[in-house]
């Protein structure tokens, strides 16, 4: 199974290649995520992206409470209670 880094570094690089995706992941991730990845993210999933700058880095941490195999879960469409 994919690792929510391996997920999140192949939805990173092929914005990086094609900025037609980079534009639809960032007015709608869900589209896009669900186009790249072939999952639907469950309505009560929020997926935020956001670009960094020559004066802004931003960093995303995990919440505390989430396991990996939630995580994982979240990061492949699925309820991350089921994982």
């Amino acid at each position: 199974m994919n690792s929510a880094i391996e997920l999140s570094a192949r939805l990173t690089e092929r914005a990086s290649v094609d900025g037609d995706f980079r534009s639809r992941l960032l007015s709608d991730p869900k589209a896009a995520v669900h186009e790249e990845l072939g999952v639907e993210v469950p309505d009560g999933i929020a997926i935020k992206v956001h670009e960094n700058d020559m004066q802004t880095v931003h960093v995303a941490l995990p919440a505390t409470e989430l396991a990996e195999e939630q995580l994982e879960a979240i990061s492949a469409g699925r309820c991350c209670c089921c994982a």
